[in-house]
């Protein structure tokens, strides 16, 4: 208890500059990384209604966006995966540095699309690096951070998310009025980030360690990186588990959280209003929605140290599970979006952080990337169903709010699997 009460009061005593830098990059990235994985989602009906034309109908549209959110879906698994691999063989600096200036570019390319598809490969290309970024950063954190401190520090990486999603409203209130296009133009920004780590950011001498012992011992059995050992009997458990957790949340935030735009969009007296109003409220929606989600990444760190991180979980899981279909299925208005998008925003969105504090812990250093890649990224092969079955849902019940509600069930999974999960809380990383 007295070590839980250190961990969550006074965790940012003496900590270094050098340390609070790794923290600053690594949270600017995740920033960045969240704001260009966003801009598509403001500007999904704007840009579509110009690339299918006259065949823009809410149903083509829905049915469009959803394919073009699964394509950026398994980019984001294929990136997670293979730049997992990378930071453990080649450093958690470098991968950093790649993964940004990948979902950077190819995000401003994205604003030169003529038609859907071009819209859906340059957000698969996105995705990669998007995918990249995260694993690199959260090893890269917990191998810098103190074990005292580490739990805090994970939290307040990921609390990142909310602020690039909180970006992403605000340029589509001041430019999404005028050119869709201009929004993605702004995502070229983040390619700035990868500088300042290219100048500042060294690799960890965790992972310096543990690369030369096992070059030294050049044993066939052991190596850098080398995702197979991942379903060793010792592994197995944390992988199975850990993927399947990530697949519920990533499912339900792109099945669900993801489609607030429409809702708003579709709220009675929208049609009562100009266009441009109407982006207005959407924008608001998203940084409301985001303010929550704030407050469920700030919020779950202290509460795992408190109760362990299956308890947590499990909090979360429950909450989303609840505020789908009261969100989604019961507000009519406005108003009433309003007041239930920020309690959505806690629990779909917050449930992240305790993935960036979890998985670093479950897997040893020549595997931390690669492990925590896997589990975070992999599912997003099969959670890319989730918003084109939301897209083909629509069709099928006539509402795409019937269709989200449904989606919503998946986060009853996610309380069945925590009984198998490993509780880690309190335990030094694995070396």
């Amino acid at each position: 208890m007295q070590r839980s009460m250190m961990e969550a009061y006074g965790w940012w005593r003496g900590i270094t500059r050098y340390q609070w830098l790794v923290l600053l990059v690594a949270w600017m990235g995740w920033v960045f990384d969240s704001m260009d994985a966003t801009l598509y989602v403001v500007v999904l009906t704007p840009a579509l209604k110009t690339l299918l034309g006259p065949a823009a109908t809410d149903a083509a549209i829905a049915a469009r966006g959803g394919l073009i959110l699964a394509f950026f879906l398994i980019g984001w698994a294929i990136g997670g995966v293979l730049f997992g691999v990378f930071a453990d063989r080649l450093g958690r600096t470098r991968a950093l540095i790649w993964t940004i200036l990948i979902y950077a570019v190819f995000t401003g390319l994205a604003a030169f699309s003529q038609t859907w598809w071009h819209l859906a490969i340059f957000r698969f290309l996105t995705a990669i690096g998007v995918g990249g970024e995260w694993a690199a950063g959260a090893a890269l954190v917990a191998e810098v951070w103190p074990l005292r401190a580490r739990t805090m520090a994970g939290g307040v990486l990921h609390s990142a998310w909310a602020v690039g999603v909180f970006f992403a409203g605000a340029v589509n209130y001041f430019i999404g009025p005028y050119s869709w296009r201009a929004v993605f133009v702004v995502g070229v920004a983040p390619a700035l980030v990868a500088l300042v780590v290219r100048r500042n950011v060294r690799e960890p001498e965790m992972w310096h360690a543990a690369v030369n012992r096992l070059r030294a011992t050049d044993s066939p059995e052991f190596s850098v990186g080398r995702m197979r050992e991942l379903f060793r009997p010792g592994l197995l458990r944390a992988t199975l588990v850990g993927s399947l957790m990530a697949f519920v949340a990533v499912f339900g935030l792109w099945g669900v959280t993801y489609w607030t735009p429409l809702l708003i969009r579709h709220a009675p007296d929208a049609a009562l209003i100009a266009e441009g109003a109407t982006v207005h409220r959407v924008s608001v929606g998203v940084m409301i929605l985001n303010v929550g989600a704030l407050v469920g990444y700030l919020a779950f760190a202290p509460l795992t140290i408190r109760i362990g991180r299956r308890w947590a979980f499990f909090i979360f899981f429950l909450g989303a599970l609840v505020m789908v279909p009261t969100l989604f299925h019961t507000a009519r208005r406005y108003d009433q979006m309003l007041w239930l998008l920020p309690l959505l925003g806690f629990f779909t969105n917050g449930i992240f952080t305790g993935f960036a504090i979890y998985f670093p812990e479950l897997y040893p250093t020549r595997l931390r990337t690669t492990g925590a890649g896997f589990c975070f990224n992999f599912a997003r092969v099969f959670a890319s169903t989730g918003p084109f079955l939301t897209g083909a849902l629509t069709g099928l019940f006539g509402s795409f709010s019937r269709a989200v509600t449904a989606v919503g069930m998946i986060y009853l999974l996610g309380l069945l699997l925590l009984p198998f999960a490993p509780e880690t809380r309190g335990k030094d990383l694995p070396a």
